[in-house]
């Protein structure tokens, strides 16, 4: 057994006897330094009372956004002193101006992608992305990506739990690059 599954394990045990205040731990932690995801007690919580679907990806959001803005101030507060070690300033000032152009979009995708959130919520600290566009692009990420998935479950239970282990990941890519198309032609003709 890897790592990774004896994490994910040890987070099932852990987190989902607490039910409700499990899930919001385990969201709130997640989005800053936790490694596993938070589907792992969302899918168990969901199959096991399907009428509560929207209640826990209400409770993922909101636990997953504050546990971003946590994130957000892990960055804000400690990081820049290790990349100034690790890098030249010209490259992190460049890297900022990138992240400030587009930190929502980027905030956005790593939220609703299975790129690992926290990356993204450490990063928006340490590049100080403006905190309102940072808590409304993990609002609006995270809850598209719960809400989504709670429903899925709700409807087709374990048969969609298949479908995603298998296609998650190329699903989200092909939103996500629908959405930076719709964008760019959104700017290109109505600008």
């Amino acid at each position: 057994m890897n790592l990774l599954n004896i994490w994910i394990e040890w987070t099932k045990e852990v987190f989902a006897p607490m039910g409700v205040w499990g899930l919001f731990l385990l969201s709130f932690i997640e989005a800053s330094f936790f490694p596993v995801p938070i589907e792992t007690l969302l899918f168990i919580l969901v199959l096991a009372n399907p009428e509560s679907a929207l209640f826990y990806a209400f409770i993922a959001t909101v636990g997953s956004t504050l546990g971003g803005i946590g994130g957000y101030y892990i960055g804000y507060v400690g990081e820049m002193t290790v990349l100034e070690k690790m890098f030249k300033r010209e490259k992190i000032d460049k890297a900022h101006q990138l992240f400030n152009k587009y930190g929502w979009w980027a905030v956005f995708i790593g939220g609703f992608t299975p790129l690992p959130y926290k990356l993204f919520t450490i990063a928006s600290g340490v590049f100080y992305i403006d905190l309102k566009k940072f808590i409304s692009a993990s609002i609006i990420s995270r809850g598209l990506r719960f809400f989504a998935e709670a429903i899925l479950l709700m409807l087709y239970g374990q048969i969609i739990i298949d479908f995603l282990n298998k296609h998650f990941n190329l699903i989200t890519i092909v939103i996500v690059v629908l959405l930076i198309a719709g964008y760019w032609l959104y700017r290109k003709h109505f600008r």
